[in-house]
């Protein structure tokens, strides 16, 4: 039976991840150094949801110990900002990811890529995003705020698996790889302030 667990300051040692999880964080902001972190969600793709708060000056070394592991897959969307985010606030660089948003810009250019229209358009699911602006600072959680952030890793694990399809129809996969395995220097030069103008742009 799936589950949704809720901890305060980091996950439980000795749990057994599959070769991919999904990842997801809450913040109070969009500015990925002055905003704080406040909950990181990790989904294994089978309904599971382990939902962290994360606390001031505790360390969480065992969410640190995943989102590093080389052997585990991190799956994201728009992991642009949650990797910068995570590498500001815990001083990890997340390794190995893939990111679902860059995956869908590559096999549909032009189209919308919101998560809640990746559910939509691919999986047929919709997705309620009232809670997203909500308090994510409040010590206990509501009902309402547990379902979503645990809803945002439920689905990624199938997306790839739809989007690998169709970058290997594209020929687009070794593409991808490439932009996924750049996302850290790209999270790198947001922190520093490169975000815009970006470093790469003609002016």
């Amino acid at each position: 039976m799936a589950f949704i667990q809720v901890f305060n300051g980091d996950l439980p040692k000795n749990i057994k991840w599959p070769k991919m999880v999904a990842v997801d964080s809450e913040t109070t902001g969009l500015d990925v150094v002055k905003d704080k972190l406040c909950l990181v969600q990790i989904g294994d793709g089978k309904g599971n949801a382990w939902l962290v708060q994360i606390q001031k000056n505790k360390p969480c070394p065992n969410l640190k110990k995943l989102l590093t592991n080389p052997k585990i897959l991190k799956i994201f969307h728009y992991a642009r900002f949650d990797v910068a985010k995570l590498k500001v606030a815990l001083n990890v660089d997340v390794n190995p990811i893939y990111c679902t948003k860059i995956a869908d810009k590559l096999v549909r250019p032009g189209a919308k890529h919101s998560l809640k229209n990746l559910c939509e358009d691919y999986l047929h699911i919709q997705l309620d995003k009232e809670q997203q602006c909500s308090d994510w600072t409040k010590k206990e959680l509501s009902p309402e705020q547990i379902q979503y952030a645990a809803g945002d890793v439920m689905y990624l694990h199938a997306l790839k698996a739809i989007l690998d399809k169709e970058l290997k129809k594209q020929k687009r996969l070794t593409l991808a790889l490439s932009c996924f395995q750049f996302l850290n220097t790209r999270a790198e030069l947001d922190i520093l302030g490169y975000e815009e103008p970006d470093l790469f742009s003609h002016h």
